[in-house]
């Protein structure tokens, strides 16, 4: 499984009986940012256009919420994952115009060297 298609509710994996465990607590973990989320933006107006770009399905799964914070943290997310991979290198050129990646499995510019997370999981 990929962390971003686990964050996105997108995990093909089914055989694992603690999966269902992880996507009740990541619909705990989006639900309170979505109401903090609301709450923020009580008094600018924002809510209406929030509420809207997140409307939910009855199971609480705020699809598009995950999708709109795995954008934004993306980066942050694959910086925690390699701090500790000293030296690691990716075995082809990943980065951004063919460019391999520094260390810690990090090109220069700290993106995220592969978009592989936005291929469907079934494609990988």
């Amino acid at each position: 499984a990929d962390i971003g298609d686990i964050v996105r509710g997108r995990d093909l994996y089914r055989g694992n009986n603690k999966k269902e465990k992880l996507e009740n607590n990541l619909k705990t973990i989006f639900k309170k940012i979505y109401d903090k989320l609301l709450e923020d933006n009580k008094t600018n107006g924002k809510n209406v256009a929030l509420q809207a770009r997140y409307q939910d399905d009855a199971d609480n799964n705020y699809f598009q919420l995950r999708e709109d914070w795995w954008a934004l943290n993306r980066k942050e997310v694959w910086k925690a994952i390699t701090c500790g991979a000293a030296g690691g290198k990716y075995f082809r050129n990943t980065c951004v115009v063919g460019n391999e990646t520094e260390s810690n499995c990090r090109c220069k510019t700290n993106d995220v060297p592969t978009y592989f997370d936005y291929v469907p999981q079934y494609l990988r």
